[in-house]
């Protein structure tokens, strides 16, 4: 079985594995609790925190835990938005999101009269000065991913913040699919909040976090006064220890990883070459995801035939039901008639996948692409 579908989720290290076990088993206090088991918990707990923090360049405290990605962007995006109505009500995101985000704007717009300005992409990129002429007096905040899910599309993220630094707006980034795999310094790149997944970089599912150097803004959930009082709630302290655990181990090899994986990538272009496809990428991209098109190849058919044959890969939009729907990344990208809404799947690596399987992969796309009518 051949697993390429990293930008989904990956497998959890055995460091991170072992990690999640001691915890469990040896940390079962809670960590609020002020006996001997709880103070044993929140020393682990503080320890992660503070790894995190170090990685990121950052304080411990402004480390806020979360249950993955999708909580930490709606907690930065609606709990920053409700909280500063009175500044303004107008947020600016770009159409290729994930739908974390696109869904939190939207549920914004419809529920409490924000305006929403989605920024298009302009042959197939996403520019800083677009953002730029977007922004208005009344904007409060400006939420643009690190990388691209489907496509791994890097925005200039330094440059918005950089424009963003002479605004009120605050700024969101969304970087699940680049936190383990690019050395990201927050304060830097004059981001506010940045949000994280653990089992994107090889961690636990179920757990994230949420860097955010703003110290006021609305809670999702509330009761307790954990997480600097912005997330009520018992800490996964086993999951918490084994993030930090798979982040450190990732981020000690990150160069290590991204020159091992952009080798797989030129890999798999180079032996496709004699399959008649293109790439859904223009400019800077991660080498992590290649998203790629087969002309005249249905991409529901080609993704059967690849799992029938032990290989996992997506299309890398949504699935609902067991039905494929068009990306809605690739039609702000191409138009919603384009040919390659129905034609590209997504191929995403980890630096454990081996050219062995490549090999494999790209013997059984010429069987079924060669085999296809």
């Amino acid at each position: 079985m051949i697993y390429l579908d990293n930008a989904a989720t990956t497998s959890l290290s055995k460091a991170a594995l072992q990690t999640f076990m001691d915890i469990s088993t040896e940390y079962y206090g809670n960590s609020s609790s002020i006996h001997w088991a709880g103070r044993k918990a929140n020393a682990i707990l503080r320890q992660a925190r503070a790894d995190i923090a170090h990685i990121l360049d950052t304080k411990p405290e402004q480390i806020i835990f979360t249950s993955g990605g999708s909580e930490a962007d709606t907690l930065a995006i609606q709990g920053y938005a409700l909280a500063n109505q009175h500044k303004g009500k107008h947020l600016i995101t770009t159409a290729i999101e994930h739908h974390a985000v696109l869904h939190t704007m939207e549920y914004l717009r419809e529920r409490f009269g924000f305006e929403v300005t989605y920024i298009q992409p302009i042959n197939q990129r996403i520019s800083a000065q677009q953002i730029q002429e977007a922004l208005r007096p009344d904007t409060i905040l400006v939420s643009a991913m690190y990388a691209n899910n489907e496509t791994g599309l890097l925005l200039p993220i330094k440059e918005i913040g950089e424009i963003l630094s002479k605004h009120q707006a605050v700024f969101h980034v969304d970087a699940v699919q680049a936190i383990g795999k690019v050395a990201i310094s927050p304060e830097q790149l004059g981001i506010d909040f940045l949000s994280a997944a653990a089992h994107k970089f090889h961690g636990p599912k179920g757990v994230g976090f949420l860097y955010s150097r703003i110290p006021r803004f609305d809670s999702l959930i509330h009761g307790g006064r954990q997480e600097q009082q912005h997330r009520a709630g018992t800490e996964n302290l086993a999951g918490i220890a084994a993030m930090a655990t798979a982040l450190k181990e990732q981020t000690a090899q990150l160069e290590e990883h991204f020159n091992s994986v952009s080798t797989l990538k030129d890999y798999l272009l180079k032996n496709l070459k004699a399959l008649q496809h293109y790439l859904n990428e223009v400019g800077p991209t991660l080498p992590y995801v290649v998203n790629i098109g087969f002309p005249n190849q249905l991409n529901e058919q080609v993704l059967m035939r690849l799992d029938l044959a032990g290989i996992a890969v997506s299309s890398g939009s949504a699935c609902t039901a067991g039905v494929i729907q068009n990306s809605h990344v690739l039609e702000a990208l191409y138009g919603k008639d384009s040919h390659r809404l129905k034609e590209s799947i997504r191929i995403s690596f980890s630096h454990e996948n081996t050219k062995e399987e490549l090999d494999f992969l790209i013997n059984q796309l010429h069987k079924i692409i060669g085999g296809i009518c």
